[in-house]
């Protein structure tokens, strides 16, 4: 599976509570002044950005970390903002009336790193092989497209198949938003592209060590005046939360992304704790294979629903931080609703009284590990209405096998992505020809559509909380909440989505002060 966005549900442990207790983090020298230049060190885990074999869009496998790093080379067509869509190597869009016609005006001017032109056919290009299924790209259900053509250099026209209102949302973070020089890809081959390869963003690559480090040099031909800010960007990757914070107290670095270990938040001192909007990971949920017993049957869906109490495990998994929804989106995202009208909110005698009606509820629950917490903490409730949950610890491999043999009762789940119409949205989850569903409902996939046919954002958000309602109505899958994580960075450090909130990093936009390298 390939997915290019932020996703993580995880619950770190407190092992490292020792470490930051009384912490101070990176002060800056009295006196020090903001300044251009500099070389920034950012730490990744393995848990959330440390994979990444290699970073050709279209052939990357690494599984939904590598969007950081793709944005700093490469730039984007369109980059995505607090309040929506914004243009960036793209000057704008257009979509028909019938949504079916979406024409891309490319900037004027723009070079790749070895100096050929970015262009319309550069792009024509990319978007065929990106979009090529024997590449796999899971970004393929988000992108109908018919036939695209270059109409001149700068425009890049594509005919949809069917009305897509989120078109210009589903490239964020996914193969379509990064463009290759296709140059020196030929020059190169896939297989030594993906270890150097060419874009026309901010940076260009100085040297890689596969799912180890990165480091990216400043791009002196960028098209932006006066970006990038930095000099050089190093990713070095670490095996844990504990080996993040030692490097980052012994000054070896000045970032640490997708922080969520809560219980360390009151100990941390000295460090800026920004929290992320989401853009490809909204609220956590229970999902239930409606297809097999015992969730073919709403009786034992709808104890689930009223056995699952959010509030006690926010509070002791997230100290509070996590905000509860029955919409399966979250604060920030399109779309969101924090309640649902009819929703089963937690009954323990009414779950009690429903497993007793169905006969007994006894199921096994596959869960990833970076899961683990959370699963634990939703048997334990589950427990209290006789519902008896098996919990069984998979892979990814797992996981995906179990998808697509139906081998499964209950899982859990995220909706995601900034628009519910687009790649972790709701038809990953919920359409019955989705990969990873247990629902086979037409009704639903009919509502599903029409949530993508309509332009108007009013309009569409009429047809989303009908979604949500019919969802709820027919006890699908209870949803839990939304838990943040958060950037962590030392003092002297700033940058558009990383000391300010937003769903992504603009690289062109961040620097250091007080530091000189």
């Amino acid at each position: 599976m390939r997915v290019r966005s932020r996703i993580k549900i995880t619950v770190a442990g407190v092992a490292v509570l020792a470490i930051l207790g009384g912490l101070q983090l990176g002060a800056r020298p009295a006196g020090a002044q903001p300044a251009s230049g500099g070389t920034l060190t950012v730490i990744e885990s393995t848990a959330s950005y440390g994979n990444f074999p290699g970073l050709d869009p279209a052939t990357d496998t690494s599984d939904a970390v590598d969007h950081d790093y793709m944005n700093a080379i490469y730039g984007e067509l369109f980059r995505q903002g607090p309040k929506g869509n914004l243009p960036d190597l793209a000057t704008g869009w257009k979509i028909s009336k019938d949504l079916k016609t979406v024409d891309i005006f490319l900037r004027h001017g723009v070079k790749f790193t070895d100096g050929t032109p970015f262009n319309s056919q550069a792009v024509l290009f990319n978007l065929k092989r990106d979009l090529n299924p024997a590449n796999g790209c899971i970004c393929l259900p988000s992108f109908p497209v018919s036939s695209m053509s270059a109409p001149n250099p700068y425009e890049v026209t594509l005919k949809l198949t069917k009305p897509f209102a989120p078109i210009i949302s589903a490239f964020i973070a996914s193969a379509p938003n990064w463009i290759v020089s296709p140059t020196a890809l030929a020059k190169e081959g896939e297989k030594q592209f993906a270890l150097k390869p060419v874009g026309a963003g901010p940076f260009e690559v100085k040297s890689m060590v596969p799912s180890t480090s990165l480091v990216l040099t400043k791009n002196p031909n960028y098209w932006q005046k006066g970006a990038p800010k930095l000099n050089q960007i190093d990713f070095t990757v670490v095996g844990s939360d504990q080996s993040a914070y030692d490097a980052l107290r012994a000054g070896q670095g000045q970032v640490y992304e997708s922080f969520d270990t809560y219980s360390l938040i009151p100990n941390l001192k000295g460090v800026k704790l920004t929290p992320i909007i989401p853009s490809g990971t909204g609220a956590s949920a229970v999902q239930l294979n409606t297809t097999v017993a015992p969730f073919n049957n709403i009786k034992a869906r709808e104890a689930m629903y009223y056995a699952t109490n959010p509030g006690p495990i926010n509070k002791a998994l997230y100290l509070g931080r996590a905000t509860p929804t029955q919409s399966l989106r979250g604060p920030g995202e399109l779309f969101y609703e924090p309640k649902v009208p009819g929703y089963r909110t937690y009954n323990l005698a009414k779950a009690k009284a429903l497993v007793q009606q169905v006969g007994g509820i006894n199921v096994t629950m596959p869960t990833l590990s970076s899961s683990t917490s959370l699963a634990e903490a939703l048997i334990g409730e589950w427990s209290q209405a006789g519902i008896h949950v098996t919990f069984k610890p998979e892979s990814f491999e797992d996981n995906n096998a179990d998808y697509t043999s139906n081998n499964w009762q209950v899982k859990l789940a995220a909706g995601g992505g900034y628009d519910p119409g687009i790649l972790l949205g709701l038809q990953f989850w919920y359409a019955s020809h989705a990969p990873f569903t247990g629902i086979k409902d037409p009704k639903l996939d009919a509502m599903i559509n029409e949530g993508v046919a309509v332009s108007s954002n009013q309009a569409r958000a009429k047809v989303y909380g009908n979604i949500y309602k019919y969802i709820s109505d027919q006890a699908y899958s209870p949803v839990l909440f939304f838990a943040p994580y958060y950037d962590l960075t030392v003092p002297g450090v700033s940058g558009t989505g990383l000391t300010t909130q937003g769903p992504e990093i603009f690289w062109d936009t961040v620097s250091l002060s007080g530091r000189k390298n």
